[in-house]
């Protein structure tokens, strides 16, 4: 009889894009194994996951609103009944094992999993644990992290450091650069700069370019400028006619592969998949942190790296002054963007994906 595995999570890209990944790996391992989701309803794993091939079953659930507090009333009535549908999921679907990569779902699914005596795992994504992941920690068999000291926040005889799931094709770079160049019209003598907000955007860095686009051209640097498809009328408004050809501004990144194949130097937020990915290509890099999280956890990602000189971190309040000039005094010394280059490398782990769905099969054994 095949087995069977619930992988629940997801709220961003940066939870939804490991779960597929461990599934897919465990569909590698064990090509009759049956994978079931869960995610939150509304949420954007509700189509990611379909899409991938997945079933997915969405709960009524939400977080804790800090901005309006009013809107937490119906939080305990939610919560109550993703927990009534979490137990009605994992006895229908007879699963073996629960996996929580992070997000609203997880919680309710991996607490009743562990009241039913069901095997759970947690793979946390960031330096910095989260409440629920802490909770769900105390109970589950095996914590899966990206980072070492991790024992500050879960029982050290369970931790795995394993790394974080990641898209493979978008780092698979090798041998593509002057591919990657001619496909985004750049010029393969000069120096390349890709700037990237996620598929949404950051405003943050957008403004920063905007502002400095003229202390970039005076550099001799070309840009990769991925501005998220939120930004991209407004800016395209804005630039009209004054973008210079070395400035390629897209909304999103069809080819992640491409983009980074084609950069230098790469100056983006600091998200757990994104520096798990960052890591894997090697290449020098300055982290511009998101303040728009939970537990400032993106802070912590960047310090993580920027402690070991693995990375150059500018906060968001101080990139409109120092993001460009940073920037340009690194793309001026080779020294240091070869070394930032090494360090980072020495954080990666791009098999994550299939040690996670290993440990997952030894919890069903």
């Amino acid at each position: 009889m095949a087995n069977k595995i619930i992988i629940s999570g997801g709220g961003t890209g940066g939870h939804i894009f490991p779960a597929i990944a461990i599934a897919n790996a465990l569909r590698q391992l064990q090509p009759d194994i049956e994978i079931l989701f869960v995610g939150a309803q509304g949420k954007m794993e509700m189509e990611r996951v379909p899409a991938a091939g997945y079933e997915i079953v969405g709960l009524h659930i939400q977080g804790f609103n800090r901005q309006a507090m009013w809107k937490n009333v119906l939080l305990p009535f939610r919560l109550l009944g993703s927990l009534w549908k979490a137990r009605k999921v994992l006895k229908d679907f007879g699963a073996k094992a629960a996996v929580g990569v992070g997000g609203y779902a997880s919680g309710p699914l991996l607490i009743m999993a562990n009241m039913m005596g069901i095997p759970t795992l947690v793979q946390e994504q960031n330096s910095y644990a989260g409440l629920t992941n802490k909770r769900l920690g105390e109970k589950a068999k095996k914590i899966c992290v990206a980072y070492e000291n991790m024992d500050r926040f879960f029982p050290k005889d369970r931790i795995l450091l394993t790394g974080n799931p990641i898209r493979r094709s978008s780092v698979q770079i090798e041998g593509k650069r002057e591919e990657a160049i001619n496909a985004f019209g750049l010029d393969l003598s000069k120096k390349t700069v890709l700037v990237t907000g996620g598929s949404l955007g950051a405003k943050t860095l957008n403004d920063c370019v905007l502002e400095g686009l003229d202390k970039l051209m005076d550099a001799g640097v070309q840009v990769i400028w991925q501005c998220g498809g939120f930004y991209h009328e407004a800016l395209t408004e804005k630039l009209a006619d004054k973008l210079p050809d070395s400035v390629k501004m897209l909304p999103f990144l069809e080819r992640m592969d491409y983009a980074y194949a084609a950069a230098d130097f790469i100056v983006a937020r600091a998200g757990a998949g994104t520096i798990s990915e960052l890591a894997v290509i090697g290449k020098p890099v300055v982290l511009v942190p998101s303040p728009n999280v939970a537990d400032d956890h993106q802070t912590k990602n960047a310090l993580a790296l920027a402690d070991k000189k693995a990375a150059i971190m500018v906060s968001d309040m101080s990139a409109s002054i120092h993001l460009v000039d940073e920037l340009i005094k690194l793309i001026n010394d080779e020294a240091s963007a070869y070394e930032l280059g090494q360090r980072i490398s020495e954080f990666a782990l791009p098999d994550a994906d299939t040690v996670i769905a290993q440990e997952v099969l030894k919890l069903i054994k």
